[in-house]
């Protein structure tokens, strides 16, 4: 028996030294730095501690950690039961658990750049941004001339709200109104855009208000400001408004050479107006990682990752369930939500709670998302504790006895989550 002892001994001393080499004496070594100061050269006892809970920074940490234990494994752990459920009626069900599994094996790093470029503002950059922007675009559409304004002196005038209405009234039936507008590139014309005719050109009939909206600006140089010169382009698309005694009574829209025409109006005085939307500024999308959504968006991203696991661990517990129970059920005449919410989930509550349990361990710890995707502004609005345990030590605070005190406390979290899992793990085994 001695003889067994030391042989078993043997085997398990390399692993009891790094395990003592790699785990326990760094958890010693952080729980007894905890108590001392910044330079480790003076003993404060538990100042670290008590610090740790009056900095705003790490109360937001806390904080933002409780959001990921709360809602991240809350999730995953439906969505992979979901998913689960509904991959067993599929046809191609392994392809489609690959696909999910996929992300698994990118790194948090590498998941972290994809997901900083996909969350870009910028909606040239960033593929959910593009793809916002378009939607809105396509249901509200947008303005086509953001920096386009009017000559000081030219005939426009601009309101608080930003239209531009012209400075003299008009009667129907008078004169050709010419509204002239600046700092549109021509290249940035709307395509179809031709030449504006002059006012001239134009004839307006009883009750007619005829006028054309033009860029009051000639190619190579030359022309007159204010006036619609040969080669001066139309500016299509653009909606105006007759406005009278404060309110619109009727609304156009240009043509292609600029022009626009209200009939039928009644006999008095008008002034035209360029409403405010057509010089709306584009819309740029969703501030995905401003100080309101950085945690949220981080939160998509490990959501991006670890689904496939957690599908995969539960469809690894759907699979062994009993299927005559599952028909028992149906013959009796229970629908597929019944036997969905009566038996299947009941029967799949261990595996659903070592999969939560276990995301729960795996959330507490997170950082290379954090730290990688929020960017530097809104780096403490995203921060959790893993994150703030190494600003403080080694991202700029150079105090390791705070951020020593941090690890312990990210341990005791986490001690137990692991004791619940392992005897969890022993009592199904037994």
């Amino acid at each position: 028996m001695r003889r067994r002892r030391l042989i078993a001994a043997a085997f398990v001393l390399p692993a009891l030294l790094l395990l003592g080499a790699l785990v326990v004496y760094p958890v010693l070594f952080s729980v007894g730095r905890s108590f001392f100061d910044a330079g480790g050269t003076r003993f404060v006892g538990g100042e670290n501690y008590a610090e740790m809970f009056r900095d705003p920074a790490t109360l937001k940490a806390v904080r933002n950690s409780a959001i990921w234990v709360v809602v991240a494994p809350t999730l995953l752990t439906g969505l992979g039961l979901i998913l689960a459920v509904l991959v067993e009626k599929v046809r191609w069900a392994t392809a489609f658990k690959l696909l999910l599994f996929m992300p698994m094996a990118v790194s948090f790093l590498a998941a972290g750049i994809i997901f900083r470029l996909a969350y870009e503002e910028d909606p040239d950059k960033g593929v959910l941004n593009a793809a916002v922007v378009g939607m809105h675009d396509a249901v509200k559409g947008s303005s086509s001339y953001p920096a386009a304004r009017a000559r000081d002196g030219q005939g426009l005038t601009k309101a608080p709200d930003g239209s531009y209405s012209a400075s003299d009234t008009v009667s129907p039936g008078g004169r050709t109104l010419t509204l002239g507008l600046v700092g549109v590139p021509p290249k940035e014309l709307p395509a179809g855009a031709v030449p504006a005719q002059p006012a001239a050109s134009h004839t307006a009939g009883p009750g007619e208000l005829l006028g054309v909206v033009y860029l009051d600006f000639t190619p190579g140089g030359g022309g007159k400001q204010g006036a619609v010169d040969p080669g001066e382009s139309g500016l299509p698309e653009m909606t105006v408004e007759a406005v009278r005694d404060g309110r619109p009574v009727a609304t156009a829209t240009t043509a292609s050479d600029g022009s626009f025409r209200f009939p039928d109006l009644a006999a008095g005085a008008y002034t035209v107006r360029l409403p405010a939307q057509n010089f709306a500024p584009p819309y740029e999308g969703v501030s995905w990682l401003g100080p309101a959504l950085v945690t949220p968006a981080i939160i998509g991203a490990y959501l991006w990752i670890w689904t496939g696991f957690a599908m995969v661990l539960i469809g690894a517990g759907l699979s062994s369930l009993p299927r005559d129970t599952l028909e028992a059920a149906r013959m009796d005449g229970a629908n597929e939500w019944q036997v969905f919410r009566r038996i299947t989930v009941p029967l799949l509550a261990p595996i659903l709670t070592v999969v939560f349990v276990t995301l729960v361990i795996n959330v507490m710890k997170v950082f290379d998302l954090v730290y990688i995707i929020a960017p530097g502004p809104v780096q403490e609005d995203a921060t959790v504790l893993a994150t703030q345990m190494w600003l403080v030590s080694f991202g700029g605070g150079n105090n390791q006895g705070l951020g020593s005190a941090l690890g312990v406390l990210l341990l005791l979290l986490v001690i137990p989550a692991m004791v619940f899992n392992v005897r969890r793990f022993r009592r199904s085994q037994s």
